[in-house]
């Protein structure tokens, strides 16, 4: 496979400013020493601060890069500079990569006693290796569909650490308190404490995941009172849900009968200190064994009414804690059955697609997707498994969903469409699709991708214009002011930024279109600056009369573009009159050349 279409654009997306600047340097440097390519995946190697070089690994497909990582410790935003690095050394130096056979290309003349042998020689020189061939042989013995086998734990696990670690979080909140400072995270790291507890679950050791939620529980239970003496608030007022874990806990758990009804009563009495258990009861009661719930496992979708009246808040999360233990276990076709009982789309496409079934998935996302994360979440497994223009179309449909939606959402997806569809040469989508991600966020790095994937740049700039010309929220202002003043349009960067009172933030820009208007719109200028200086200096705000010296100097400007120096010398000797004790604001104005 050939090297996707890659461009800077695309690394500067994926990088932050810093990082792509400092890369660009290393690769000038030379400080990329060797670059390979096994089919769809790059290597490359980056000399940097340790002695041994950094080692790069890329993934590809038609549609662009699919994944990047290196083994330097950066764990930031974006790609490190040793990626970008690498990227820019292969759009730049591309005769530099040495193509070199896949793996299995170099198994293939292997008979099966020198492939036996080329594994033994590995393990001999890397002993720990031996873990991960005993791993994967188990695992091509493992049924791929039905109960999935797992050791068993043989000792319990103490809860009382687990209670002691709970005290330590609530005394150490309320030390901040005492000393000034905001403490928000108790949630957050009771929510972290209780996934120690469900990595019990994740291994198929229920029971131990419940002892440790009780040491968590019974934590709270006996501690909170230092919390509520110190602010009076009690679990409910911080959000606090071990609800959810429990639920996990008890439904990857074979309960018998007397042990249900153990933790039924424990629950019962905690919910009286807590706050509600309901759906950790409710999974208590229905278990596996609730007759609806087995027909549908069976195949029967119709079955299932688990509510009798109305359906719980939490039904929905509910439905989606029975998928992830069934996913867990490895119990695919009940998976599928109980995400369509449950209306679970995004989950029943996903699990569709991870099977390989990708043509069912698309059939039935032809049927039934009405979201923009079904969309996603299908689009992305089919890429994994090379299935490039159906992934392509999936997402398509999914941009043109129009429920409600964060537009970061919108942004990212977008993109990733458009860079897979310029990928595999689809240019009249991906000029389409990176419009949605323009409109969704707004921005001159968005306009200048647009304007280098449009064939007919003066049509497609006016429909951009037009959209900035009606987009109404805050997001868009800054784009705005950067792109009409880019394109000499300076009513409409007037108009952009018209308002009664501005914000620091919003004042800035303000300023920079007064300073691309002092010689055609002066009158303006004059105006609006006044306006505001007078507001800062008429209020005695001293913490903002640099801000005010600021839009002073906007006005002298201005004054002096339309020939009228002296009408600026009256005002600026009309400030002094009226506010001549404000000595700081006389200082600056001394200092800045307005006196």
């Amino acid at each position: 496979m050939t090297l996707p279409k890659l461009t800077l654009s695309t690394i500067k997306r994926n990088a932050t400013d810093k990082s792509f600047s400092r890369g660009k340097n290393y690769w000038k440097s030379g400080a990329v020493v060797s670059l390979t390519q096994r089919q769809h995946v790059l290597q490359g190697e980056v000399e940097g601060n340790d002695p041994l070089p950094y080692r790069i690994t890329a993934n590809f497909d038609s549609g662009g890069i699919t994944s990047a990582r290196c083994s330097c410790p950066y764990a930031f935003e974006g790609w490190c500079k040793h990626i970008v690095a690498t990227l820019i050394a292969c759009i730049e130096q591309p005769d530099t990569i040495d193509q070199r056979p896949t793996l299995a290309q170099l198994l293939a003349p292997l008979t099966p006693d020198q492939t036996q042998g080329l594994v033994q020689t590995l393990v001999d020189d890397n002993p720990e290796l031996i873990e991960a061939v005993e791993f994967y042989v188990t695992q091509l013995s493992q049924p791929k569909v039905g109960q999935a086998k797992r050791s068993k734990r043989k000792t319990s696990v103490d809860p009382a650490p687990f209670k002691r670690r709970v005290r330590e979080i609530l005394r150490s909140a309320v030390h901040d308190w005492e000393y000034g400072r905001d403490d928000d995270n108790i949630a957050y790291e009771l929510e972290q404490l209780s996934a120690d507890a469900l990595a019990f679950a994740e291994q198929g050791d229920g029971h131990n995941a419940m002892v440790v939620m009780s040491g968590i529980t019974e934590g709270c239970i006996a501690h909170w009172g230092t919390v509520y003496e110190f602010i009076g608030m009690g679990p409910d007022e911080f959000n606090i849900d071990l609800d959810t874990a429990w639920t996990e806990a008890i439904l990857s758990t074979d309960l018998t009968g007397d042990e249900a009804l153990e933790w039924q009563e424990k629950l019962e009495i905690w919910q009286q200190e807590l706050g509600s258990f309901a759906m950790a009861l409710e999974a208590l009661r229905q278990g596996w064994d609730y007759p609806p719930l087995v027909s549908v496992l069976q195949g029967d979708i119709s079955a299932l009414g688990a509510w009798s009246g109305e359906a719980p808040t939490w039904a929905d999360s509910f439905s989606r804690i029975r998928l992830k233990v069934l996913e867990r276990q490895e119990r695919y076709e009940e998976y599928l059955y109980l995400a369509e009982a449950e209306g679970c789309t995004q989950e029943y496409l996903t699990m569709l697609g991870q099977l390989g079934r990708t043509d069912e998935a698309v059939a039935v996302a032809t049927e039934e997707m009405t979201t923009l994360a079904e969309a996603k979440s299908l689009a992305e497994i089919l890429r994994k498994q090379n299935q490039l223009d159906q992934a392509l179309d999936i997402a398509m449909r999914g941009l043109k969903f129009e429920e409600d939606r964060s537009p970061y959402q919108v942004f990212d997806f977008a993109v990733w469409t458009s860079e897979l569809a310029k990928g595999l040469n689809e240019l009249a989508i991906a000029l389409e699709t990176r419009i949605i991600a323009f409109q969704a966020k707004p921005s001159l790095s968005e306009y200048r991708t647009v304007e280098s994937l449009s064939p007919d740049w003066s049509e497609t700039k006016a429909k951009l214009l037009a959209y900035l010309r009606q987009a109404n929220d805050w997001m868009a202002r800054e784009a705005k002011v950067d792109i009409f003043l880019q394109e000499g349009l300076v009513d409409d960067a007037i108009a952009s930024v018209s308002s009664s009172t501005y914000s620091y933030s919003s004042s800035t820009l303000v300023m920079r279109v007064m300073d691309a208007a002092i010689e055609s719109h002066s009158d303006w200028v004059i105006k609006v600056a006044q306006r505001e200086a007078e507001q800062i200096m008429d209020a005695g705000n001293a913490k903002a009369y640099g801000t005010a010296v600021k839009w002073l100097q906007r006005i002298q400007r201005a004054y002096a573009a339309q020939g009228k120096d002296a009408t600026w010398d009256r005002y600026s000797e009309k400030i002094a009159s009226t506010h001549g004790r404000k000595y700081k604001l006389m200082g600056l104005m001394e200092t800045t050349g307005l006196r």
